[in-house]
């Protein structure tokens, strides 16, 4: 689903809710693989909402609830697959615009319906099966304003496709990372808390259900934003059940991304829940520089963004020449310090020293409580103009950092589409 590193899937063994491992035995073959989705009408997930009105705070499902597509049905609704449909690509393959009718999801004209997003499985993919079917296993069941919605699937012969709700802002990497794209606008401080505090509360959702998921892939390609900025964890193929009562942890084979992955869990295959918190901690790192967690661009012992810059979190005159210029200074110190500062304990190397998501979201809550008071606000209306000041327009050299693109400095990074990452491999 994500790109990943990790040894090469070979043996596909069934899932937990009974789903064949042979792809294509029948067309839509829901009741024979333990799914509840139906050829007709509309899954629980439909534009309707209903689910955000009865579970404003998640549910979890005791079956997956989704439509089970044709391949026709799809092929119509994103016309048949053509290139300019193309929304993104990753290592399950490549991710089309799509139309459907939004009460029957039927396919339907171009601009007409609901703009859906349909993820189809790349047959030379390593990552195949196993993932597309975690995916349904899991997100088929969960429901949380801050996960992506999952609103049904297609299992035909070899195709193997995902049909999830739009989201019209794109990835958050996107954002952060793709400069050279003018209609991409830089984040301001209060939407860069809004996203956190929503991929925050997504995570801790699910750390809070029974089983304690896992979701062992938290990055910024996989924050999805729609209209007004609402962030939404997408890509549910590396998610797993946590440890059972008593345990602290469960053993796996080792899949993520690399630059986001716990230290100790690339180390010795243990998988925590805190595991998550950590990938958490690096992209709140991310958020705060403007940097990508992993750049070969930049100079060496740089690379690795938290290896380099966790030095400065705990001091506030290293943080100020850290933070993403792109910023312009429009940001409370003490707010961006309380940032820091959770993304270093986030960070922490043992499991057991980083934060509770509950624990996260309240820290964020705090952080969004303080107000940023421009410093014009306490100068005379029209104080004088010092000699050589710039003119307006102009930028001072003070402001510019060694660190930052925008400046022509090291840390300059190459556009790059969503959903890819140029550090991820398998």
């Amino acid at each position: 689903m994500g790109n990943c590193f990790g040894s090469p899937v070979v043996n596909r063994s069934p899932s937990s809710t009974g789903i064949s491992t042979t792809p294509g035995a029948s067309k839509n073959n829901s009741n024979e693989n333990g799914f509840s989705g139906s050829t007709g009408g509309n899954s629980k997930y439909s534009a309707s909402g209903s689910l955000e009105e009865v579970y404003p705070d998640g549910q979890i499902l005791p079956t997956p609830s989704l439509k089970v597509f044709t391949f026709a049905e799809l092929k119509a609704a994103t016309r048949n697959f053509k290139p300019d449909t193309v929304l993104g690509e990753g290592g399950f393959g490549k991710v089309f615009k799509g139309y459907l009718d939004e009460k029957t999801h039927a396919p339907s004209k171009i601009g007409s319906g609901m703009i859906v997003a349909v993820k189809k499985l790349n047959s030379e993919s390593m990552q195949g099966f196993e993932e597309w079917q975690s995916e349904v296993n899991f997100l088929g069941r969960l429901y949380h304003p801050n996960l992506v919605k999952l609103l049904g699937y297609c299992w035909e012969d070899k195709e193997l496709l995902l049909v999830y709700e739009f989201m019209q802002k794109g990835s958050l990497e996107n954002h952060l990372f793709r400069r050279m794209i003018s209609t991409v606008q830089p984040l301001s401080w209060s939407i860069r808390l809004k996203i956190a505090m929503g991929a925050a509360k997504g995570l801790a959702f699910l750390h809070s259900s029974e089983k304690k998921i896992i979701y062992r892939d938290f990055k910024a390609s996989n924050i999805l934003l729609d209209g007004h900025f609402n962030a939404k964890l997408s890509d549910f193929g590396l998610a797993k059940n946590g440890p059972l009562a008593g345990d602290s942890h469960v053993t796996t084979r080792v899949m993520g991304t690399y630059g986001y992955a716990a230290p100790e869990y690339v180390a010795t295959g243990h998988l925590y829940v805190k595991s998550d918190v950590y990938g958490f901690g690096v992209v709140l790192l991310e958020m705060l520089t403007g940097l990508r967690a992993l750049d070969s661009n930049r100079p060496s012992g740089q690379h690795n963004l938290v290896d380099w810059l966790k030095p400065s979190l705990s001091d506030r005159r290293k943080l100020v020449r850290i933070m993403d210029q792109r910023l312009e200074g429009q940001y409370p110190s003490k707010g961006a310090a309380m940032a820091a500062q959770l993304s270093l304990k986030c960070l922490a190397p043992e499991p057991k020293n980083r934060p509770g998501m509950k624990e996260v979201v309240e820290t964020l809550e705090q952080i969004q409580a303080i107000k940023f008071i421009p410093k014009e606000a306490y100068r005379p209306a029209n104080p004088p103009r010092p000699t050589g000041h710039p003119r307006q327009g102009q930028h001072s050299s003070h402001n510019k950092s060694p660190l930052h693109p925008a400046y022509g400095g090291t840390g300059a990074n190459k556009p790059h589409g969503y959903p890819r990452s140029p550090t991820a491999v398998r």
